[in-house]
């Protein structure tokens, strides 16, 4: 691993934070050709084998199907369709400037017409400290854990840089976006090497138990460097009872940790987290790729299948175990076609 007076509490998106459970929304958006060359490229390890006619493809993010068709017309249907739907807004409105969004939202329960996403303000506008994780569910590259800290001072900052869901924006703005960010906030990252994972993943030592031990360790680097904060707060993976059996037999445990689901929907301090840990992961790839001298992709879809068969070719099976989770069914997919 490379290091780069709360109460505690859980909070989930339940009926009070967020939509009921069945609520779903539908919102359709018109995009323009560079917006759906960008939706084309994040969506690609998450596309449904079958589409409905005309459509570029169909995918499921999260809570939210989204479909592109060859028009230019993106549907978002579900509980988050909102939130997706707004990402993409803000993508069009990114890249073609001055051109008006056609959108149309449509409540699909006319109950909740009303209604609107009320979001837990205690964790928004807070001083708080807050911890996620990327690369969980990329074949390739590391395991990459970040704390940040977030003042209420740095609200309006972050606001007006746009933070949001790592998860939910380009790679590109992200490049652009995080090195003004960690100019002003604090944070910890550790960067767990997929050879370093390879050698802990057994069965005691999950994924779950890797991601948590990591979570402790930048929290508590933070919460010792900066002890006045209103939360602490993680995204949460698990319950919190069982978070902390998996990291019980640690010397030293971070306690008071508020456990929220959407996390990085809810509080700034996990999406500055969430955002840096996606840079660091963004830049991982690339040194890869520069070795290896052939793009590196990230998810765990075809391309990585692809991807792999020509590593295994060129330097043997003993690669993987350097620079990718073996316990992913890629391995056995990329072992077939390298014979």
């Amino acid at each position: 691993m490379h290091d780069c007076d709360n109460k505690e509490i859980v909070v989930k998106l339940n009926a009070g934070d967020n939509m009921a459970k069945n609520e779903v929304r539908t919102i359709t958006l018109k995009v323009s050709d560079n917006t759906k060359e960008k939706m084309v490229e994040y969506f690609e390890d998450k596309k449904r084998d079958k589409t409905p006619p005309y459509a570029v493809f169909q995918a499921k993010e999260a809570d939210t199907m989204v479909t592109l068709y060859e028009s230019g017309k993106a549907v978002f249907q579900g509980i988050s369709a909102d939130i997706d739907a707004n990402i993409w807004m803000e993508t069009e409105k990114h890249l073609n400037p001055g051109k008006k969004l056609e959108y149309k939202k449509v409540d699909n329960n006319p109950k909740n017409k009303d209604k609107k996403i009320h979001y837990n303000e205690k964790l928004y506008n807070c001083t708080s400290i807050g911890s996620d994780e990327v690369g969980t569910g990329d074949y390739f590259g590391p395991v990459v854990v970040t704390a940040a800290y977030v003042t209420k001072k740095d609200i309006p900052f972050l606001e007006e840089l746009g933070v949001r869901d790592s998860k939910k924006i380009t790679d590109e703005h992200i490049l652009k976006t995080v090195p003004q960010i960690i100019k002003r906030i604090p944070y910890s990252s550790m960067i767990l090497s997929n050879e370093e994972y390879n050698n802990k993943y057994n069965e005691k030592m999950n994924l779950n138990t890797i991601k948590a031990v990591l979570h402790n360790k930048v929290l508590l680097d933070m919460t010792k460097k900066y002890k006045t904060h209103d939360y602490i707060v993680v995204d949460q993976f698990t319950e919190p009872f069982i978070y902390y059996k998996y990291i019980n037999n640690l010397p030293e445990v971070q306690r008071k940790i508020t456990f929220v689901t959407k996390a990085e929907d809810q509080c700034l301090s996990v999406a500055c987290a969430s955002l840096i840990s996606r840079y660091v992961l963004i830049k991982e790839f690339e040194k890869m790729s520069k070795e290896y001298k052939m793009q590196i992709p990230k998810g765990a879809g075809q391309k990585v299948d692809e991807a792999g068969a020509i590593l295994v070719k060129e330097y043997g099976t003993d690669i993987l175990r350097k620079i990718a989770k073996l316990n992913f069914k890629n391995t056995e997919k990329i072992k077939e076609l390298a014979k």
